[in-house]
């Protein structure tokens, strides 16, 4: 039997925490459960939780394989973005730190992002690699996790995209954001109006993907994602959501 690949899961880790983190403003604490199949088996669990942490909002990414798959390929990924609250409102606002940790397979990656939004710099750490270097970025810059917050704030119109400002990787671009189109469908929790968009992303890791990720967004004012859909290696992944609380 194949195994999923890195893209399979890490994918949808990043994706749906990345959508879903702008529900702080509308209720904290919140958690989203997705289960993730491929080639129609249950290949994992995902969980996402948004934290009220003291002066900052966290966003919270957490993703498993299943004990079946976890034979041939196990998955045990964790990423963590803590956003600096902006004064007088219940808003996150520029990042503070972005902690990514993961275990895939024989790969393993620790590393971490500090953001200095007033000095314009960012300090990069990879710990399993002893690396350390400071960057500039830009008056606005998002970690990884959460460009796309700022994705459910914005007014979405069909064919036309939307840019988020991104360091990931040592690296400083602008990510778009393809709005696709109108649709229905169905999941295992209801019926939903929704909005396709597809990102166009240029990351590693979490970002790297054999094909086009598209993510359902309700078409209302939660912009909630009900599923994702991408292409791997060896077939396709999909992470369809099972639970909100």
């Amino acid at each position: 039997m194949t195994s999923p690949k890195t893209a399979g899961f890490a994918i949808f880790i990043l994706a749906l925490l990345l959508l879903s983190s702008a529900a702080a403003a509308f209720a904290l604490p919140e958690r989203l459960d997705y289960d993730l199949t491929w080639a129609g088996i249950k290949a994992g669990t995902a969980s996402l939780e948004t934290i009220e942490n003291g002066q900052y909002v966290q966003l919270v990414s957490r993703a498993m394989s299943s004990d079946f798959v976890s034979v041939f390929y196990r998955v045990n990924d964790l990423a963590v973005s803590s956003l600096r609250k902006e004064a007088h409102t219940s808003l996150p606002g520029t990042p503070y730190n972005y902690r990514l940790k993961t275990s895939e397979g024989k790969h393993k990656k620790d590393k971490e992002v500090f953001f200095d939004s007033a000095g314009k710099k960012a300090t990069y750490i990879d710990y399993l690699d002893k690396e350390q270097k400071t960057f500039d970025i830009g008056d606005f810059t998002m970690d990884a996790l959460s460009c796309f917050y700022y994705v459910r704030f914005l007014p979405l119109h069909v064919g036309k995209s939307v840019f988020v400002e991104i360091f990931d990787n040592k690296k400083l671009y602008k990510a778009e954001v393809q709005v696709v189109k109108k649709e229905e469908i169905e999941t295992p929790i209801g019926t939903f109006k929704t909005i396709l968009i597809r990102p166009v992303l240029q990351s590693e890791g979490i970002f790297n993907r054999k094909g086009d990720i598209l993510i359902w967004l309700t078409d209302d004012e939660k912009r909630l994602p009900v599923l994702l859909k991408t292409k791997v290696k060896v077939g396709s992944v999909k992470a369809t959501l099972t639970a909100v609380k």
